[in-house]
């Protein structure tokens, strides 16, 4: 009885394109996962190729890898975007001006009150 049970006839096309949507999901993050690693290693020689033209480059032992963590290239990124941003100076003054408005019966309680249920 439960051999029985028939499948529509659209099924294999529906599997076809659900295996073809996770292919490319993964080769996509596969390739952005290479692409990330390569820049590391891009940003790296770039770092140590300045070092070596200011002449600093000697002060780092040759084992020692010139790597800036995480927190440190948030933190930078974090500064610069924050100095970027700064576009309105503030005058540290407070000026409270009064308004007086003239009486309107349309924010009036007073016409509530008029009917006193009892």
């Amino acid at each position: 009885m439960l051999m029985s049970i028939q499948l529509p006839e659209h099924i294999s096309e529906g599997i076809v394109i659900a295996i073809t949507g996770y292919i490319i999901v993964f080769l996509a993050l596969l390739l952005l996962y290479y692409i990330f690693r390569l820049l590391s290693k891009v940003l790296t020689m770039n770092v140590r190729r300045k070092l070596a033209r200011s002449g600093k480059l000697h002060a780092i032992p040759e084992g020692q890898d010139v790597h800036i963590s995480g927190e440190t290239a948030a933190a930078i990124a974090m500064a610069i975007y924050l100095n970027y941003e700064l576009h309105d100076k503030e005058s540290d003054v407070l000026t409270i001006k009064k308004i007086s408005k003239a009486y309107s019966p349309w924010n009036s309680k007073i016409y509530g009150m008029r009917y006193f249920r009892r």
